[in-house]
């Protein structure tokens, strides 16, 4: 009888210790850069460094590859009526986020990710193009950019291609690679080389049970796009290693104060 008392109390103080080490590990990621404030705009030049200033995990850019072989950064695939992946360099630098900015290319972040100090991580998403070749091609393009200016170990990418990241597997064995689209298990993904799942909240409310899955196969589990304190709180519970969020500081504060 007292062996099985001593058992079940070694059991919860397992689950306790488990889950106080899961919470503290939970790290926020800003969600197109820190772009909410006055003066930022979605994946711009501010938004990253105003990232970099907050000091927190990671900052997420969205990549797509020019006709003529540029990595521009935006969100969708078309802005102000030009399809990114149809057209020049020359046409999308004349292009003005909201803010007056020019719209970047991905060597620019990563000149200002260069002289940064902050332990801020760029996270590089391979936007999924019109064919699993040009997604191919990105990715490849990206990780040359960031071999060029040595940043390898402040990078990690996703994408929505699967062809994608089993391009950045493929190229960069030693990269952080997660797969966004949450339509595979933990151990598909594993199979393949890729290090991450990083899905929606929908996704991981249905299947809860993946994100112990990939810890036990050694892999990170992201959760995109929370905002809310209550959808922070409940993510961070369930043991997510990241949260990707547009709202970085108070994603930080909530997480760092729960992990307490």
């Amino acid at each position: 009888m007292r062996l099985r008392y001593f058992i079940l109390f070694f059991s919860i103080c397992s689950a306790l210790i488990t889950s106080k080490a899961q919470k503290t590990f939970t790290q926020t990621i800003a969600h197109r850069g820190e772009w909410r404030s006055e003066g930022s705009a979605q994946n711009s030049r501010a938004s990253l460094q105003r990232a970099l200033d907050l000091g927190i995990c990671g900052s997420e850019i969205d990549d797509w590859l020019t006709r003529d072989g540029h990595i521009m950064v935006n969100h969708d695939a078309s802005y102000q009526g030009v399809s990114l992946q149809d057209t020049t360099f020359a046409a999308c630098k004349r292009l003005r986020l909201s803010n007056g900015e020019r719209m970047p290319e991905l060597k620019q972040l990563l000149k200002i990710l260069k002289k940064s100090k902050s332990p801020t991580r760029l996270i590089v998403e391979v936007k999924a193009h019109r064919n699993p070749e040009r997604s191919r091609q990105c990715a490849a393009e990206a990780i040359k950019a960031i071999r060029r200016r040595k940043l390898e170990n402040r990078v990690m990418y996703i994408s929505f291609s699967i062809e994608a990241c089993q391009t950045i597997h493929a190229l960069a064995p030693e990269a952080e690679v997660a797969y966004l689209s949450g339509d595979r298990t933990p151990e598909e993904l594993h199979r393949m080389g890729i290090t991450g799942i990083d899905y929606n909240i929908k996704h991981l409310r249905k299947h809860p049970e993946w994100v112990s899955e990939a810890h036990k196969l050694g892999m990170n589990v992201n959760v995109w796009t929370v905002d809310a304190p209550d959808d922070i709180r409940e993510m961070q519970a369930l043991g997510v290693d990241y949260i990707t969020t547009n709202e970085p500081a108070r994603c930080e504060g909530i997480v760092n104060i729960s992990a307490e």
